[in-house]
This record gives C-alpha cells, structure tokens and sequence, in this order.
C-alpha cells in the first residue's frame, strides 16, 4: 500500500500563490491547486475553510511580494526621491510580476471593503509631499492623485502587455510628468490658474 501524503496549510499556500503567479487569480479554484500539489481537492478543504480564506493568503503572499520590490528600489541611491523610488518600484512589480500586479492592483473591487491599510498608505505620503511642494493637505492630495494615475497607467500597460515599455522610458515618463503636475499645482496653490 502507498504511503499516504500529507500536505501542510503551507504547502498549499504555496501551491495557489505559484499558480496564481503563473496563470492570473481568475483561474484559482481548488481543482487547480490540487493539481498543481498532484492531490485531490480533500487536503485544500481540510486546511482552509473555503477558497476565499485561501485567495486572502495569496494576496498576502502577493502583498509581501510587491512591498519587498518597492523595498528594493527605495534602497537604490540612484532616485532623487522615495518618492520616485515608490513609483519605479510599482512598475518594475508590474513588468516582473504581471499576475500578481492583476491580483493586487487591477482586480475588481466591488463587493470589497476598502481596508483601513489602503487608507493609511495615502494618508501617509501627503505630509511628505506637502512639505517637498510647500503646499496644502487638499493641493498634496490633488498632486498625487494625479501621480497615480501616471504611475498606475505605466503599470497597468506593462501588465497587461498593451505598450512595450522599458524602464528608462518609464522612469523618464515619471519624471516628466512629476515636473508638469508640480507646476500646475504651485501655480494653482499660488492662485494661478490656467
């Protein structure tokens, strides 16, 4: 008789993430992930209530993968600000991990809460960048709305291999970008409008 395999809450962790990595998070369910262990769905359903607990761990995973690229890049000395660095990092997470980027940043949230962590992370930023422009809460919220779109327009082209972009042309496309915002926002907040 063969000796029967036990598979850890880990190793199917590991299973889903790896395969949401490969094939995109529209196509996880628990025959895939029994698949890619080379099990029955049994072992899935034993460690994990249903599929969604299992989805929060690949976002996790998903999650702790992205903050570590944007980590990286903030330790590179060669961007003139965090700032930048934050937003390279984004792209360079959306050109190296496409599916991830999908599952993190282009899934749709409709029957979503919004997390207290998204929150914080913008909320975070504006008294950085309203001290770098010397400007308002509302003129540094407005500033990086702005930015975001940018940077999440570059990504998202990447990710979904609609514009071939490299990072050079990216990096340059931000930096452009952050100089035109910039002076539209200074000329707004020192009340010129165009």
């Amino acid at each position: 008789m063969p000796r029967k395999i036990s598979y850890k809450k880990k190793d199917i962790e590991d299973a889903a993430f790896e395969f949401v990595r490969k094939n995109g998070h529209e196509a996880l369910n628990a025959r895939a992930v029994a698949a890619q262990l080379g099990c029955s769905t049994q072992p899935i359903f034993s460690n994990f209530h249903n599929m969604q607990e299992l989805m929060d761990c690949v976002l996790k995973r998903s999650l702790e993968a992205y903050n570590k690229t944007v980590a990286n890049e903030m330790a590179d000395p060669n961007y003139p600000s965090p700032y930048k660095a934050v937003g390279m990092g984004y792209i360079k997470f959306a050109m190296n991990e496409k599916n991830l980027f999908k599952l993190l940043f282009m899934r749709d949230r409709t029957t979503e809460q919004k997390t207290h962590v998204e929150d914080s992370t913008f909320v975070e930023v504006l008294p950085h960048i309203m001290k770098a422009l010397n400007t308002t809460e509302e003129m540094a919220t407005k500033f990086h709305l702005s930015m975001w779109v940018v940077v999440h327009g570059i990504a998202s082209m990447i990710a979904t291999s609609y514009y071939a972009w490299n990072l050079e042309m990216a990096s340059q496309m931000i930096s452009d970008a952050f100089v035109g915002i910039r002076n539209t926002i200074i000329g707004e907040n020192n009340g010129k409008h165009n």
